[in-house]
């Protein structure tokens, strides 16, 4: 359903993009999981042809995006990270007029209105004006704009940043409704535990390239992926990171807390406690922690995903 090959772009001196490839099946929820800055939405931007490439090729439902972008446009819906509504219009005068762009007969264009603002839970008020919605219900009508077409392909680029609780689940419930329809799409997050539930297939993306690919389980068992030990102290100085680092070399230190990797978790734990307590360390915290994307991602970038 979706190719890209070699995707290359620059802004001014900065490489946003340095050749990423990736390939999604139709019926697939691919996730980009990255910190801001990643190359997340520069990604997202290029596909659905608001921002052109430097190099690299885009195929899209059998069709080459470089020369026919505009057939490409009638296969996709695009979810932005900044609302796209009128904030003095209705929420459903918002989506008569995002709706009127695509070429769909006004009966079937209305039809598709009440039917995309019953699956959102909003049909209730549909003649209110955007300006009295909670951000949450603003996010919902701004992904009901991008179904209006029926796409084929559905970007959405970070769509529940900010929102609360319950709009966050309704947005999960309507993507997992759509992925089983057969909807393709791709949804980027710097949020693991939505990249866990919602993703058939997850690309790590770090600046500006795809660093590991797979399955949840295919990333787990990627490579040398180990689980850890997580340690925080009261009184951990630079002397005694070293001190440790230079009998743990799998080692990660975070302000006052240490990330032991090991592959046998039951045999080391003990062996670490006694060299902590030997050069004088006071434990505050012990946290065993299994393989899961958090641990992926700073095992494969050395960094925390939110603190990036």
């Amino acid at each position: 359903m979706i190719d890209v090959l070699n995707l290359k772009k620059t802004f001014d001196t900065i490489e946003a993009l340095k050749g990423i490839s990736f390939n999604i099946a139709q019926g697939e929820c691919y996730g980009l999981l990255g910190p801001n800055g990643a190359g997340k939405t520069t990604t997202i931007s290029i596909m659905s042809t608001l921002v052109e490439p430097n190099e690299g090729e885009i195929n899209i439902a059998g069709i080459d995006l470089r020369t026919n972008p505009q057939e490409c446009k009638k296969n996709i819906g695009v979810v932005t990270q900044e609302l796209a509504l009128y904030n003095e219009l209705s929420a459903y005068d918002n989506l008569l007029f995002w709706g009127g762009l695509y070429d769909v007969p006004k009966p079937e264009l209305i039809a598709r209105i009440d039917q995309t603002m019953k699956l959102f839970g909003l049909f209730d008020r549909k003649n209110d004006k955007v300006k009295t919605y909670s951000g949450g219900m603003k996010r919902r009508i701004n992904i009901a704009s991008a179904l209006l077409n029926k796409p084929k392909i559905l970007f959405m680029d970070e769509p529940t940043v900010g929102i609360d609780p319950q709009s966050r689940n309704l947005i999960f419930e309507v993507v997992e409704k759509l992925r089983k329809e057969g909807m393709t799409i791709v949804y980027t997050t710097h949020y693991m535990e939505e990249a866990e539930r919602l993703c058939d297939r997850i690309g790590i993306i770090d600046n500006g390239k795809i660093i590991a690919q797979g399955t949840l389980n295919e990333l787990k068992t990627s490579g040398s992926m180990k689980e850890s030990v997580v340690i925080s102290f009261t009184n951990l100085t630079d002397a005694h990171h070293s001190s440790i680092a230079n009998d743990w070399k799998d080692l990660l230190r975070f302000d006052d807390t240490l990330h032991f990797y090991t592959m046998d978790i039951q045999g080391d734990l003990s062996k670490i406690i006694m060299k902590c307590s030997n050069i004088g360390l006071d434990i505050s915290k012990i946290d065993i922690k299994k393989i899961n994307l958090e641990t992926i991602f700073l095992s494969l970038t050395g960094k925390k995903l939110r603190d990036t």
